[in-house]
C-alpha cells in the first residue's frame, strides 16, 4: 500500500509540472468564407476541430457534421474582455503562410512587401519580449485573385500553472461574492431604517 502511495504521488507531481503543449492550427479562405481550424495537446491529440464561417448576425462554428456552435458578435466582445492569460502560458512557435493574388501587378508585389514588412516589424517587437519563440512569416503571390491565410501556434504551460488561474478565478468569484453580500445587507439596513 505504501508503495502505491509513492508511486502515485510521484507520478501525479511529474504529470503536475511536466510542460503541457497546445497546438492552433487554422487556415482561412476569404473567397470560400470558411476557417479551418485545429486545437490539440502535442501536435497529434485533436480537442477540437471543424470549420468555421462569417454570418450576418456571428460566427457558426462546425464542430462535427451535425453539431455546430454559433457565436454571436455581441457576445464576443464580453468574452474578450474576461479572456486573460497569465505569465505561465508562454508562447513557442507562431508561424503564417499569406497567400494573395496579384503576382502578375505591380500593386500586388507592392502589397506582398508591405506584408512581408509589417509581420517583420511585428514579430521584432514579439521576439524581444519572447526570445524563445519561433517565428515564420511568408507571402505567396499567385495569378488568381485570392486571399488565405495559414497559421500555426504552439503554447506551453504545466499543471501547476493551471492550478494557479484555477484558484486565482475562484478567489476572485469569493471576493466578488462577499462584496454583493456586503452591498445587499448594508442596503437592507439603509432600507429598514
Amino acid at each position: 500500500m505504501g508503495e502505491f502511495f509513492i508511486v502515485s504521488a510521484f507520478l501525479g507531481t511529474l504529470l503536475f509540472l511536466l510542460p503541457v503543449y497546445v497546438r492552433v492550427e487554422a487556415h482561412a479562405d476569404v473567397r470560400e468564407n470558411k476557417c479551418w481550424f485545429f486545437l490539440g495537446l502535442y501536435r497529434y491529440l485533436k480537442i477540437v476541430g471543424g470549420y468555421g464561417q462569417l454570418e450576418k448576425d456571428g460566427i457558426a462554428l462546425h464542430i462535427t457534421k451535425k453539431k455546430a456552435i454559433f457565436l454571436p458578435y455581441a457576445s464576443m466582445s464580453d468574452a474578450r474582455k474576461k479572456f486573460e492569460i497569465t505569465q505561465g502560458f508562454q508562447p513557442v512557435s507562431f508561424h503564417q503562410v499569406i497567400e494573395t493574388g496579384g503576382a502578375d501587378s505591380v500593386y500586388g508585389i507592392m502589397l506582398g512587401a508591405a506584408l512581408t514588412a509589417i509581420a517583420g516589424s511585428v514579430f521584432s517587437v514579439m521576439q524581444t519580449k519572447h526570445p524563445f519563440l519561433s517565428l515564420k512569416n511568408n507571402v505567396l503571390l499567385s495569378h488568381r485573385t485570392e486571399l488565405k491565410v495559414s497559421l500555426q501556434s504552439e503554447v506551453v504551460f504545466n499543471g501547476l500553472v493551471i492550478a494557479i488561474a484555477a484558484v486565482k478565478k475562484i478567489l476572485e468569484a469569493i471576493i466578488n461574492w462577499i462584496r454583493t453580500k456586503k452591498l445587499t445587507a448594508s442596503w437592507k439596513k439603509q432600507r429598514n431604517a
